[in-house]
């Protein structure tokens, strides 16, 4: 493993990629602020606009996780209000006390939406809370974690089942099944006609297949098993450097050629707190790097032409949130266990601001047009300016929120889940158990 980063007065500095060093001429640099790891920390100035001139890609007609094929979570078009007020919520769609981010909602083509939940349900809905249909999967617990692929007039979503469903929009019955191993904790990647998917086995071992779209036919399957040890990672596409990459519990980054799917490199984290270095949370593409977060406490910025490190940025306990990428600052937000969420620079890794929550932050930001969405453990969904950290609102809830926010026509969907989690050496007795987690909907206020 190389690492080409450096520490210079408690930060990390990297040469920066070509693009960056001719788009970035005449443009101010942002000091960070602190070391590596300090918490709840905002620089004095504003993160910079730089023209980068990089796109995400988000196939026509398509819908899913953090919207695109590099998984960047950014909605440039979308914009979050001043000020905000609960319309509906739905209960009941996520219970139990495992500690994974749930699932989000995926907008329809006709305006609806999907929220799918840890009790196994896919749930259908109108924009104003009315169920239009739900469908139940054969698991019994944990039941849906990964968030679902709208396309072709399907939604693709896998299950704790370990099975892969295509569900039709208008009726939500159950198009094909795909029975492809133990359990399914990841999100499909929708692309040209096929389903990407992580599938986790009990023994534990993993792989990753590609799925044809139309009949639920196995395409590929990856012939070593991998990623090894309960892939619960999201996988990401390139399609400007040819690559598929994606993580797992064994602690490693698996990177494929794609599409010919050929095995390319695998990236191991190091263990740099005697902890464990799964990578649990989703991967996100960008400008020639492969972005994430590791239970070694660390967020990376990986190649992805020869899967070597290119910077690594230390927070102060694991991270499972996932990365969101904006082009117009050339930033990365991730979230960590140590609560904060972090603006950090794109090339260099170093730390524009962070942003200090009172628990965990375990789901994916959402970057919008002026203000970035997270939630946190401590049970508040939050809006911040993106550029400084601002906080401009806070909602509390009953139960962690974990989800990852999405935007849609105005109104932001999300989902919490209950029972609050015990603190660590905590009981939590029957009486102190809310089964009533669900999703959300809030709208601007009036």
């Amino acid at each position: 493993m190389t690492d080409h980063s450096h520490a210079v007065d408690g930060r990390f500095e990297t040469a920066h990629s070509r693009r960056r060093i001719l788009q970035a001429v005449g443009t101010a640099t942002v000091a960070t602020a602190g070391i590596a790891g300090c918490l709840g920390q905002r620089g004095t100035d504003e993160i910079p606009l730089v023209n980068t001139g990089l796109e995400q890609t988000v196939p026509d007609g398509v819908a899913q996780f953090r919207h695109s094929l590099e998984r960047w979570g950014y909605y440039p078009d979308a914009t979050v209000p001043d000020e905000v007020e609960r319309e509906w919520r739905l209960d009941r769609l996520n219970t139990g006390s495992h500690g994974a981010a749930k699932a989000s909602a995926v907008p329809l083509p006709d305006g609806g939406l999907v929220f799918p939940g840890d009790t196994g349900y896919l749930v259908a809905l109108d924009a104003d809370g009315t169920e239009r249909w739900r469908i139940g999967t054969d698991t019994d617990s944990r039941g849906i974690h990964g968030t679902p692929a709208i396309a072709d007039g399907r939604a693709y979503v896998g299950a704790y089942d370990g099975v892969l469903y295509a569900v039709d929009l208008e009726t939500g019955d159950i198009e094909w099944r795909q029975d492809l191993g133990d359990a399914i904790g990841s999100s499909p990647l929708y692309h040209d006609g096929t389903i990407v998917i992580a599938v986790e086995y009990y023994d534990p071992e993993g792989s990753t297949f590609v799925v044809d779209a139309a009949d639920g036919s196995v395409v590929w399957e990856d012939p070593e098993g991998r990623p090894t040890d309960h892939p619960h990672s999201t996988p990401a596409i390139d399609p400007e450097s040819g690559h598929l990459v994606c993580g797992s519990n064994d602690g490693n980054l698996y990177g494929w050629r794609y599409p010919d799917l050929e095995f390319a490199w695998s990236f191991e984290t190091e263990d740099r707190t005697d902890n464990d270095s799964e990578i649990k949370g989703p991967i996100a593409t960008y400008d020639g790097g492969a972005y994430f977060g590791s239970w070694d406490h660390n967020v990376y910025r990986v190649n992805l032409e020869d899967g070597t490190e290119d910077w690594s940025f230390k927070t102060g306990d694991l991270v499972m949130s996932g990365p969101a990428l904006d082009p117009e600052l050339d930033t990365v937000f991730i979230g960590s266990h140590d609560g904060n969420l972090y603006a950090l620079d794109a090339q260099s890794g170093e730390r524009h601001w962070s942003f200090e929550t009172d628990l965990a932050i375990t789901g994916c930001p959402t970057v919008c047009n002026q203000r970035v969405l997270v939630g946190s453990k401590d049970t508040t969904l939050y809006a911040l300016e993106k550029r400084t950290g601002e906080l401009i609102w806070e909602v509390d809830n009953d139960g962690v929120v974990t989800s990852t926010p999405r935007v849609i026509d105005g109104a932001i969907y999300y989902a919490e889940r209950a029972p609050n989690p015990p603190e660590d050496g905590e009981d939590q007795s029957d009486e102190d158990i809310d089964t009533d987690g669900g999703g959300y909907k809030l709208v601007a206020a009036e």
